[in-house]
């Protein structure tokens, strides 16, 4: 099980530092940490918000991509509706290749309106959209010249070049909340991304077979953002939820008036400890937590947030090392 970490370059105006400082703060230190032994790297995205939310994941991920070595890096989740597909597998290409073969591409549909209405699409062609893209990138990966005429999109023999360096394709890991995405990831993708329980593996399993694909191997991640690692609880917990109330408050924004509902609205910082959203622990306490997921998610990725929003990574430095060095040599 490789061990990750998952950014948003978020800059909340409360907390507001110049965007070209938090970049470089962030980048520098997932390099950092390829030198404490994880091994992936994550970026996800969105657009329009008031808080620098990245927009252009893969560019990101190149970022770190060309300073690190063995580090896989990838999106989760890029909102796959609002690519252009053809573009979108030759971006990962690229990317692929800069890295020599180290990119995860998670996708997802999003389900902002503000997002779809600035890009001109319809969100309700969200899902068919999604469906029509996974395939086109799929096949252009694996090197054939694609004439494809859908709903949404209408091409006429596109072909890579470069191709990626993983074969047959890098992995493509769709993600969601619901048995729609457990179903399109079976059905297009390479693995499943996102909230994960003994619940959600026995529906994948169901979509695989479903699928004619082999229930026995599920490929998922799996992952607890806000699990702190700390030798200083009370300090730690100060420090973090501020800017973990405020990353899921805003989510729990987003979701009012549509169609999902994950987080509930936070009113106080006791909330996070009531909820479980955020656990500050022991390194002995969170060996015990990974291995109660794993125990329920066959999880090729486990991943933690690198830092929380408007904190720069360097104040949680020592969080990093201790889960680096304390908890992650138990799952080698």
């Amino acid at each position: 099980m490789r061990f990750g970490l998952m950014t948003d370059f978020r800059n909340p105006p409360q907390w507001a530092r110049p965007s070209t400082e938090v970049y470089a703060d962030i980048i520098e230190h997932m390099v950092w940490a390829e030198s404490l032994g994880f091994e992936h790297s994550s970026f996800l995205e969105h657009h329009f918000t008031d808080d620098g939310y990245i927009p252009s994941p893969l560019i990101a991920a190149t970022a770190v991509a060309a300073r690190t070595k063995k580090m896989r890096v990838g999106t989760n989740i890029a909102i796959l509706p609002l690519y252009d597909p053809v573009r979108l597998a030759e971006d990962g290409a690229v990317l692929d290749v800069i890295s020599n073969g180290r990119l995860d591409l998670g996708v997802g549909l999003g389900y902002r309106p503000e997002e779809y209405a600035g890009y001109g699409i319809d969100l309700k062609s969200r899902g068919t959209r999604a469906n029509e893209a996974l395939e086109i990138i799929r096949r252009l990966w694996q090197g054939e010249k694609v004439t494809f005429h859908g709903k949404h999109f209408h091409i006429d023999g596109a072909r890579l070049t470069p191709r990626p360096v993983q074969e047959p394709n890098p992995p493509i890991w769709v993600g969601g909340f619901n048995r729609h995405a457990l179903r399109r990831a079976a059905r297009y993708g390479d693995g499943y991304t996102g909230p994960a329980n003994k619940q959600t593996v026995e529906m994948y399993r169901e979509e695989l077979q479903k699928a004619g694909k082999d229930p026995s191997k599920p490929r998922m991640t799996g992952g607890l953002p806000w699990m702190v690692v700390s030798d200083d609880p009370e300090r730690d917990f100060n420090l973090f939820a501020p800017g973990v109330m405020y990353w899921y408050n805003s989510y729990a924004k987003w979701f009012e008036g549509t169609d999902t509902n994950v987080w509930p609205h936070l009113d106080s910082p006791a909330d996070l400890k009531r909820l479980k959203l955020m656990t500050v622990v022991t390194a002995e306490e969170a060996v015990q937590m990974i291995k109660a997921v794993i125990a329920e998610v066959p999880a090729e990725t486990f991943e933690i947030a690198i830092a929380p929003p408007g904190v720069p990574v360097s104040k949680v430095t020592r969080n990093i090392e201790l889960f680096a060095s304390k908890v992650m040599p138990h799952f080698k």
